[in-house]
C-alpha cells in the first residue's frame, strides 16, 4: 500500500479545505470499500480526510412527511431507525441484504452511494480496465461477465453498480445533497450517476472535492408497501447477482401507484420507469406484471454469459409484486 497523510475533519468546512489543499486526497467514512481498494493498489490517495466526527450522522423528519439522512449515519442505524421501518420497509430491508453486522456497523450511508464496482478486472491491477485506466479496453467483454450489466452498458464497460441500499433509495426518487468550496447542491440519485458511454472512469456527477452530506426521502405513501428482494449465488454476504426494490399501492384490484428500480443489472441502480408506465392504473395481476417486465427488459443487451439475467430479473419482477398485491388483498 502507498504511504498515505491522514487528517480527521470536524466540521464541513474543514473538509472542505483539506481535500482542496490536497488535489490526491480522499474522504474517508467508514472505509470499508476505500481501505479494500487501497490494499489491492486500485486507490492510492496521497491523504485521508476522516469525516466520521462531522456532525452529520442523524435521521429527521422532513418536509412533508419524508426523512433526510446524514452521510455519516451508519448502515446499521438505518436499518433500525424506527421511521425507516414503517415508512420505507424495502430500505430497511435492502441495508439488511448487504454485507455483515460489522461491516454494517462500519460502513456510511454517502460512503454506500460512493462504493465502486466489484468488477474482478476492476480490482485486479494486472488487468486493463477503462474504469482503472482510462483507453486500456474491457476485458470482461470478452472474459469473465456472468455477473455483468444488461442494461446501460458500452463496449468500454459492462461492470455493475454494487449497492443494495442504492436501488431502495433510487425507487424512492432519494435526493443526494452535497457541499462545496463555492456552496450546496443536489442531484437526484436519478441523475447522481453518470451513464458509461466510453467514460466508465467519470462515475458520478459531483462537482470535484464535493462531499456529500445527506439524503432526502421525499413523502411517499407507497413506500411503505414495498419490499426488497436479492437474488445472489450464495445464501449470505454476497453481492447480487438481480435484485428488486418494489413499493406497490393496488385499490379495487387495479395499481394505483408503483415504484420499481433494480439492482445488480447495470452501472447504476436502475429506475425501471417503463415497467412502472405500464403497470400505473392496470389490474393488478400475473399478466400485468409479466408485461411491465418485459416493457423494460426489452431495452436489455446481454453478454453470451449473462442472458440468464433476463428470465431473472422478469421472475423477480413477477414474484415480488404478486406477493405485494396479495398483501394489499387481505
Amino acid at each position: 500500500m502507498k504511504e498515505f497523510g491522514y487528517e480527521r475533519a470536524f466540521d464541513v468546512s474543514g473538509a472542505l479545505a483539506l481535500l482542496d489543499a490536497d488535489s490526491g486526497a480522499r474522504y474517508l467514512g467508514g472505509g470499508t470499500n476505500l481501505v479494500d481498494l487501497m490494499k489491492a493498489g486500485v486507490e492510492r490517495p496521497t491523504r485521508l480526510v476522516d469525516v466520521r466526527e462531522l456532525p452529520l450522522d442523524r435521521i429527521e423528519a422532513a418536509d412533508g412527511g419524508g426523512l433526510r439522512i446524514g452521510a455519516t449515519v451508519t448502515n446499521s442505524d438505518l436499518a433500525a431507525h424506527p421511521e425507516v421501518r414503517r415508512k420505507y420497509p424495502a430500505l430497511t430491508q435492502a441495508v439488511l441484504a448487504g454485507a455483515s453486522g460489522q461491516l454494517r456497523n462500519m460502513a456510511t450511508v454517502g460512503g454506500n452511494l460512493l462504493q465502486r464496482t466489484r468488477c474482478g478486472y476492476f480490482t485486479d491491477v494486472t488487468k486493463p480496465c477503462n474504469k482503472r485506466v482510462p483507453g486500456s479496453g474491457c476485458p470482461a467483454i470478452e472474459g469473465e461477465h456472468h455477473n455483468h450489466a444488461i442494461l446501460g452498458a458500452s463496449d468500454h464497460c459492462a461492470a455493475v453498480h454494487p449497492s443494495d441500499m442504492g436501488v431502495a433509495l433510487t425507487a424512492f426518487d432519494a435526493v443526494v445533497s452535497y457541499e462545496t468550496a463555492d456552496g450546496p447542491g443536489e442531484l437526484p440519485l436519478t441523475d447522481f450517476y453518470v451513464p458509461v458511454g466510453d467514460t466508465p472512469h467519470l462515475e458520478t456527477a459531483l462537482p470535484p472535492g464535493a462531499l456529500i452530506t445527506g439524503i432526502t426521502l421525499p413523502p411517499a405513501p407507497v413506500a411503505a408497501f414495498s419490499r426488497y428482494r436479492k437474488v445472489r449465488e450464495r445464501a449470505s454476504y454476497a453481492f447480487a447477482i438481480g435484485s428488486i426494490a418494489a413499493a406497490l399501492d393496488v385499490r379495487d384490484g387495479v395499481v394505483h401507484d408503483v415504484r420499481l428500480a433494480f439492482g445488480a443489472v447495470a452501472s447504476r441502480p436502475w429506475r425501471a420507469r417503463a415497467a412502472e408506465a405500464v403497470l400505473t392504473g392496470a389490474p393488478a395481476g400475473s399478466e400485468t406484471f409479466a408485461a411491465a417486465a418485459d416493457a423494460e427488459l426489452a431495452a436489455a443487451e446481454p453478454l453470451p454469459h449473462n442472458g440468464y439475467k433476463v428470465a431473472l430479473m422478469r421472475n423477480l419482477v413477477v414474484a415480488v409484486l404478486t406477493e405485494l398485491a396479495e398483501e394489499a388483498a387481505r
